[in-house]
């Protein structure tokens, strides 16, 4: 597989080169960095790889389109990948529903197989199948994400789409009403707050509050290491898919 790895240069991006390393049939032949003048051995990356810093200055045939770059520009890269039938394995968070939806639909008229990931930490994503279950019998739940402070989208990929999964199940409404003052931001009727703070990697709690009790669901990234084995998932699992997918768990 020719891999194109869109923010090598970032931390996310070189976590992904170190991955792909020591893995035969896996080669970084292609990558996307605002970067310039960048030497690739000092990224780890092979003398002879193609470094783009436009997507309409790309060269070269590639089979797989690895982005972690910024919410900004996530879209167009997407887009671009299917459009030259490259299979995106997406980490960047900051797509909307209706970009989301724009790609999938254009994902299926291209016949060309991908996946969106919110978070490609499997406890992640074990936090969100286990808050989409208790959502069946607490109405009543509030999220906090914490990041470290250069993350630049807020709420995260990560707290909007576990609203997404449990709102599938919820049943009622939160007693706070969208119209009262939040200290964060509401989303779907749930308060989300967002820390950035230095220390940090990227955490997530669920909090759930019922009469007389309550239940709280946590995870931790301690380490980017962690994203790696979804991401690992994600390659060995891509041609088996149908489609621009969008949710680890969905191919887990």
């Amino acid at each position: 597989m020719n891999i194109f790895l869109a923010g090598a240069t970032g931390s996310m991006g070189q976590k992904v080169v170190h991955l792909l390393a020591d893995q035969p049939g896996y080669d970084i032949t292609g990558i996307l960095t605002t970067k310039t003048d960048v030497n690739p051995s000092e990224y780890n990356l092979s003398d002879d790889v193609h470094v783009f810093n436009r997507l309409d200055a790309i060269e070269g045939d590639y089979d797989v389109w690895i982005d972690f770059t910024q919410p900004n520009v996530v879209f167009d890269n997407v887009k671009y990948a299917i459009e030259h039938h490259i299979s995106p394995i997406i980490g960047t968070s900051g797509l909307s529903e209706d970009q989301k939806h724009e790609l999938i639909s254009l994902a299926d008229g291209e016949n060309v197989n991908g996946l969106i990931a919110a978070n490609f930490g499997l406890s992640a994503v074990l936090l969100m199948q286990f808050a989409q279950q208790a959502a069946k019998y607490f109405s009543d739940v509030e999220v906090i994400e914490m990041h470290h402070e250069d993350k630049t989208d807020s709420p995260s990929g990560t707290a909007i789409h576990t609203v997404d999964m449990m709102s599938e199940t919820k049943q009622g409404d939160n007693i706070n009403q969208e119209d009262e003052p939040a200290r964060g931001m509401y989303y779907k009727g749930v308060p989300i707050h967002a820390v950035r703070l230095p220390g940090y990697v990227a955490h997530e709690q669920v909090l759930f509050g019922g009469p007389g009790e309550a239940l709280t669901i946590r995870q931790d990234s301690f380490d980017r290491e962690s994203f790696m084995q979804g991401v690992w998932v994600a390659l060995e699992k891509l041609p088996e898919l149908h489609g621009l997918v969008d949710g680890l768990e969905n191919i887990l």
